[in-house]
């Protein structure tokens, strides 16, 4: 039977004239709504942005470009995931050197694709573990590190040119480092061959989280001291990890987060550029770290503002005109601020959507919480599954097949415009106070976060936020999981290893690099190379803050 070719006689329908956003609230929208109210009479963001009940065409400007290409609104790459998932890092650290390296081993056994170093907090604040102030706390909520051995220790039949490894680490990041780069020497590796990230973000220190030793100026050095040293030495390692996610844990709103850790991260470029560093040789290496809260699309417009606003700040500010030195790149966290102890098996759930939030907000990679870690340091069990969930994202659901999935999103699109215009916002504020150490100095982004979480604590126990499990939805019995439950003995056995190790060193080449540090340290040279040359002789991170806080001092805010 052939093929009937006749045309169509059937005359078009007239195109429709779009209707406006005006004329479809009055005939379409007002009418549901009298019929059907609305669950609450304001529907905003975490920023206090008004929600409009649909957006549409000229609700915002469609002109925001193509994945890898500037501003990067989009994401960095122009497959995106398509060619590459992102770097699945879990956030693991406790006990010793040698209960972590077993975690990592198994971790990567489980899939995991890259390192991210938990350390306890005397090993952040400076202190070794037989300090006085540090009892108590010891391999805690991190991994306890003294001295090179452990480092040594931590990486255990790990091949470090083949993983890429983070140190969420701040006040001793040039400690820390330096006694990475020592084992690799040690092992006979090519240090420029390292990959990773050191936290070393020492102004959201202050802001927001509080494991600082010197005073804002003196460590500022030691952050551009550190740009200096693996621009040299370990290009590949990235030097700074400017953070949002601990603004943000500590009661932030998105857009402070957003305008605060991007004003920080102006501050360390102003600084690199002060001591004669060239812009084009460390801007690739800075890397940012975000937070996931539960407001899904708004995280996800979060990060394709920053990327944005990085862009263009980048090339407003410093004349910045390569990809690389214009391109932000973050990891991300899910929010631990948002994990209950109440009814822990909806942590699961919580993390499950945040984290997908980052991946289609084009993270560069990733950690996600385990249920239980409002109760105590993850199991292995929960661990795995935190990990499994993004595995699942990453294989089972199809969202990394498309670069930048919710582009064009009237939602989407229109939150990221918000986000930039408050932050720029705030970020002028800042810039009125002279910066954003004058601006610490003076209290502003603290005032900000805290005014921002007493509101949120408020609105929660009025119950006009609803926390399942906690304000709402509560359950009669709960049966407790099975909890991690740290040795009581790793304390004590962490300091006789100090002892034996210290009782061990040769003090002359011990003594005679402390003073090198002492002398760099009062001096304009680069410490980093002092640094260094301490850590090899054995010195440990104690006595090293030690000698940097003789020189530069003690930092306290009620001064």
């Amino acid at each position: 039977m052939g093929v009937d070719k006749t045309p169509d006689k059937t005359p078009a329908a007239p195109a429709k004239t779009p209707i406006s956003e005006a004329e479809w609230r009055l005939h379409t929208y007002e009418p549901a709504i009298s019929r059907h109210p609305e669950r609450q009479e304001v529907f905003q963001t975490t920023s206090g942005d008004d929600l409009r009940p649909a957006y549409g065409p000229g609700t915002f400007d469609d002109q925001v470009g193509w994945p890898g290409a500037p501003p990067f609104r989009r994401g960095v790459h122009p497959t995106m995931y398509r060619s590459r998932h992102w770097t699945m890092r879990q956030y693991a650290g406790f006990g010793d050197a040698k209960r972590s390296n077993e975690r990592y081993r198994y971790l990567l056994g489980q899939g995991q694709t890259g390192l991210s170093v938990a350390f306890d907090l005397p090993t952040q604040m400076g202190l070794d573990s037989d300090a006085e102030a540090a009892l108590g706390e010891v391999g805690r909520v991190g991994v306890a590190i003294d001295s090179i051995d452990d480092v040594e220790t931590l990486f255990d039949g790990i091949d470090l040119e083949r993983v890429s490894t983070s140190f969420t680490i701040n006040s001793t990041a040039s400690t820390v480092l330096a006694m990475y780069i020592a084992v690799a020497n040690q092992r006979g590796l090519d240090a420029a061959k390292l990959r990773g990230t050191v936290q070393n973000d020492i102004l959201k220190e202050y802001i927001a989280r509080g494991t600082y030793i010197y005073p804002p100026r003196p460590s500022m050095r030691l952050v551009t001291d550190l740009f200096a040293f693996c621009t040299e030495h370990t290009p590949r390692f990235n030097t700074v990890s400017i953070s949002g996610y601990h603004i943000r844990e500590a009661g932030s709103t998105a857009a402070q987060e957003l305008a605060f850790t991007i004003a920080n991260g102006l501050t360390y470029v102003e600084a690199a550029l002060a001591v004669g560093l060239e812009l084009e040789a460390f801007a690739p290496r800075l890397a940012f770290f975000f937070n996931v809260h539960n407001d899904f699309f708004e995280e996800i417009a979060k990060f394709r503002a920053a990327r944005q606003l990085w862009a263009e700040l980048m090339a407003e500010r410093f004349g910045a005109t390569s990809d690389r030195a214009r391109m932000l790149r973050f990891h991300a966290q899910v929010a631990g601020s948002t994990l209950t102890a109440q009814q822990p098996q909806n942590n699961v759930v919580r993390v499950a959507l945040q984290a997908l939030a980052a991946v289609l907000g084009g993270t560069q990679s990733l950690h996600t919480n385990a249920m239980d870690e409002a109760l105590a340091l993850p199991t292995e069990e929960t661990a795995r599954t935190a990990l499994r969930t993004q595995q699942i994202i990453a294989h089972e659901t199809g969202v990394a097949n498309v670069a930048d999935p919710l582009g064009g999103s009237y939602l989407v699109e229109s939150l990221t415009d918000g986000l930039i215009c408050k932050a720029r916002e705030l970020i002028a504020e800042i810039d009125d106070l002279g910066g954003m150490v004058n601006a610490i100095e003076e209290g502003l982004p603290q005032r900000e976060i805290d005014n921002a979480a007493y509101a949120t604590q408020q609105a929660i126990e009025r119950g006009e936020q609803i926390v399942v499990g906690v304000n709402d939805f509560l359950s009669d019995s709960e049966d407790p999981p099975e909890l991690h439950q740290p040795d009581p003995e790793i304390e004590s056995q962490q300091r006789q290893r100090l002892a034996e190790r210290r009782a061990a060193r040769p003090p002359e080449a011990l003594q005679r690099t402390l003073a090198g540090l002492r002398r760099s340290a009062s001096s304009d040279a680069n410490v980093m190379a002092a640094i260094f040359d301490a850590v090899k002789a054995k010195a440990t991170i104690g006595e090293i803050s030690t000698v940097l806080a003789e020189v530069f001092g003690t930092y306290s805010p009620n001064r």
